[in-house]
């Protein structure tokens, strides 16, 4: 190539690329990096907390790396922002952008939102499920939240809890009489309708109140978190079968305003995390309980008590009681109520058949395995 030639190409080129870059900096950058963001998730729980705290954490971290940190999500965890009660108002009000919490813990808003964690003698976690994504439950939770600024997202579930700590055994009605007993949600309503007092404590609250003897029982979950919170240092007897939480529902709760100021794609995968976390959650809870029951038992005393066939009818009268009146709060209360209700009684009819028939068959005695 002759000189005279490539010092013109040269200039040509290098025109091109001064006109190029003049044309990009009249363009203001691009929106993946304008569009970055950081939420704040405050939640219910102590930080770090098994389970709970760590489930929230692991929904948080999914957020950030699904949406390659256009969406970072910071955790808070109870206290750290706001106090856990108060998680609700603050998603709310913008004050923070997202929530993980168990929903019943906002009844006082609205009696419907004991229906989108877990009421006594309700849906397990399967049941629960169907009816959030199948029979018509997230439709009227969206309608309930809109009335919050709020946009609800099913987000962990615990399984079927335990019945509680005692300092005493429990061998008849008679013995809740008088018991001042932590127990949030309907179910303590219920307990107070058989003679307890029923009083709601967040999680970090319950070990000390045990201690002090403000109250005299308490349930939270299960043996995995009951473990963490140590309340065998405490109480020694420990009642099964729980049923003011049959399959308890942890929910994200997002600021509406926040929800829809997302892209099309984002809110896909801010819901597809959390219903990730939904079914993660529950098989972590089911693979850690059992050895954590093993080693309350074993290793530290406590004596494993079932309630007797006459507390649960009784129990199971009065819950049906207070279940029922919720519907007097009518609006989207009664239309929430009605719906559970209706998809609770087809439920039932099935269960019979499939995980009852199933579960009944498998305790059957013979020999399984070599």
């Amino acid at each position: 190539m002759k000189r005279r030639d490539f010092l013109k190409r040269a200039s040509i080129t290098g025109a091109a690329a001064a006109a190029t870059a003049a044309v990009a900096s009249s363009f203001p950058t691009p929106a993946i990096a304008q569009g970055k963001r950081e939420l704040k998730m405050v939640t219910t729980w102590p930080k770090n907390f098994p389970g709970l705290g760590t489930g929230a954490q692991r929904l948080a971290d999914s957020i950030t790396k699904m949406t390659d940190g256009d969406l970072t999500v910071k955790l808070y965890a109870a206290g750290e922002l706001v106090p856990p009660f108060e998680s609700f108002d603050a998603v709310s009000s913008g004050t923070a952008d997202m929530y993980h919490a168990a929903d019943y813990y906002w009844q006082g808003k609205s009696n419907a939102y004991n229906f989108y964690c877990a009421v006594p003698y309700g849906f397990t976690a399967t049941e629960i499920d169907a009816w959030v994504n199948h029979g018509g439950g997230q439709e009227l939770w969206d309608e309930l939240g809109a009335g919050f600024n709020i946009k609800h997202l099913p987000a962990g579930n615990t399984g079927v809890q335990m019945g509680g700590w005692f300092n005493k055994e429990i061998n008849s009605l008679e013995d809740f009489k008088g018991l001042k007993i932590r127990m949030p949600g309907l179910g303590g309503e219920v307990l107070r309708r058989i003679g307890a007092t029923a009083v709601t404590l967040p999680g970090g609250e319950i070990f000390p109140a045990l201690q002090s003897g403000a109250i005299d029982a308490t349930e939270w979950v299960g043996p995995w978190n009951d473990l963490a919170f140590g309340f065998h240092k405490v109480t020694k007897y420990y009642y099964w079968p729980g049923f003011h939480e049959p399959g308890s529902m942890l929910g994200c709760g997002i600021n509406k305003d926040v929800w829809e100021s997302f892209t099309p794609s984002q809110q896909a995968i801010v819901r597809g995390a959390a219903l990730a976390e939904n079914n993660y959650s529950l098989s972590e809870f089911n693979a850690r309980n059992n050895d954590a029951l093993k080693t309350l038992v074993n290793d530290h005393g406590v004596q494993l008590r079932q309630f007797s066939n006459e507390i649960m009818t009784a129990i199971g009268t009065a819950s049906g009681e207070v279940v029922g009146e919720t519907a007097d709060e009518g609006g989207i209360t009664k239309k929430v109520y009605d719906s559970y209700i209706e998809f609770r009684g087809g439920s039932v009819s099935w269960s019979k058949l499939s995980d009852q028939g199933y579960w009944n068959a498998r305790s059957l005695p013979f020999k399984y395995g070599r």
